[in-house]
């Protein structure tokens, strides 16, 4: 008798009804998925994928700040203002402020930041020399930081970090095939250096001029700097550190605390212990999701600058694990989106100051985040782009334009954009178009 071919050893079965067998296999919706995926993926080759990741990634730090500074300064602004929305309406304001410098900083020809840069240099150091004026400085938890003209008040070291980014990036550029002379790299940074960090110090504040000798550092690792030069200034800044250290009662407590602090009682943590206790109970308190938007208990009064410095525990009580790392993730695309600009463009000047701009708002951002986990002694550093404080988020957001600026002069992205229709006539694009009719 004849046996049945399907059932022969070695025979491949029949494919199943509706298409072949690894349209079978492989569901309709996956197919679907793989594609969405592969246009994704498609997309970062284009010139303008830097400018969009940038421009989304600090957008969603902003939005995340504003709604935690609601939340964070809630009870204090009710407290002190009678309102609990005076500060985040404060803020709101700078954000905008601080959007449309964005926007006007993107749109200059990054050529033109090149020419800026000792303007904005000069005008840095006659704005941080303003906090050593009598009744124009003020001080702020010893740190002479401030100044205040009439209802306008801010912190000049905002502004000097980008005109240190820019004096620097110019210098180096100008000196770049003799930075491997000790006498021509301390001539070419001493000018910038002076002017920013130099009075940063001596208005003693040592938390955002560390922050400015890690943008330094940055940009002469970028620059191509010698090892050894680097291990020399490294020497010599933590000398300078621990003799700012030293000096200040204040800041030997806050070091003596983080390397010895062992906290088991309330009347231990009192003093200068209270705020690094505090906003690690915060942490705690949160566990793994949270309790919830709104429903912190350390901004009541308990925690300091819950609104400002440690910002970062509120997120973590708040909305627990996944909060803090959805700003972690953010912070990690900014880099990324950092060092495609630094790989991708020709000039030399948007190297380096793409990298220190970038080392500025990572920098600080490590800063901060560590001294809220308790890895580093207390730092009155904000957290870039989400703490409270107009000043900062001004400048953070200018910094942001100026990365933006760089990026729309990428290789190709000239070109692309001056091929996209603009905004007007995609959207007018989609509207039915009434029929001519015949004469």
């Amino acid at each position: 008798m004849a046996l049945n071919t399907t059932a022969r050893a070695g025979a491949r079965p029949a494919a199943r009804p509706g298409g072949s067998r690894e349209a079978w296999r492989r569901p309709a919706w996956l197919e679907t998925t793989g594609e969405w995926a592969r246009d994704r993926l498609r997309l970062l080759d284009s010139p303008l994928a830097t400018h969009h990741v940038l421009l989304a990634t600090t957008a969603l730090l902003v939005v995340i700040g504003l709604v935690m500074v609601l939340s964070s300064s809630s009870v204090e602004s009710l407290q002190d203002n009678g309102s609990q929305f005076t500060y985040f309406k404060k803020q709101a304001t700078f954000a905008v402020l601080g959007g449309a410098v964005l926007v006007v900083a993107s749109r200059v020809p990054a050529a033109a930041w090149r020419r800026l840069a000792l303007p904005a240099l000069l005008g840095a150091a006659l704005l941080q020399l303003l906090v050593f004026v009598p009744g124009v400085g003020i001080a702020v938890g010893g740190n002479r930081n401030w100044i205040e003209l009439g209802p306008i008040s801010g912190q000049p070291s905002e502004a000097a970090k980008v005109a240190l980014v820019l004096a620097c990036a110019l210098a180096l550029t100008r000196k770049y095939d003799r930075l491997h002379e000790p006498s021509q790299l301390i001539g070419a940074l001493l000018p910038s250096v002076a002017a920013t960090v130099g009075l940063v110090l001596l208005a003693r504040d040592l938390g955002t001029a560390m922050v400015m000798m890690f943008m330094v550092a940055a940009m002469l690792w970028t620059a191509g700097v010698p090892v050894k030069f680097f291990a020399l200034t490294g020497g010599a800044a933590a000398l300078l550190a621990t003799a700012l250290v030293v000096t200040s009662d204040n800041r030997m407590r806050r070091v003596e605390d983080w390397l010895f602090g062992s906290a088991t009682s309330g009347v231990e943590i009192q003093g200068a212990r209270w705020q690094p206790v505090q906003g690690q109970y915060a942490l705690a308190s949160g566990g793994w999701w949270g309790l919830g938007l709104g429903a912190s208990r350390e901004k009541w009064q308990w925690l300091p600058e819950a609104h400002n410095d440690y910002i970062f525990a509120i997120i973590g009580e708040e909305l627990g694990l996944p909060g803090t790392l959805v700003v972690l993730v953010l912070f990690a695309v900014l880099a990324l989106a950092a060092l495609r600009l630094v790989r991708r463009s020709a000039d030399l000047f948007t190297k380096i100051a793409v990298t220190g701009f970038a080392a500025w708002m990572l920098g600080q951002a490590c800063l901060n985040i560590g001294v809220v986990l308790g890895v580093l002694p207390v730092i009155g550093v904000p957290l870039p782009l989400i703490s409270y404080g107009g000043t900062a988020l001004v400048a953070g957001l200018l910094g942001v334009g100026i990365l933006l600026s760089f990026a729309r002069a990428e290789p190709g992205a000239p070109e692309a954009l001056r091929a996209r229709e603009s905004v007007v006539a995609r959207s007018l694009a989609v509207l039915p178009r009434r029929p001519r009719r015949s004469r």
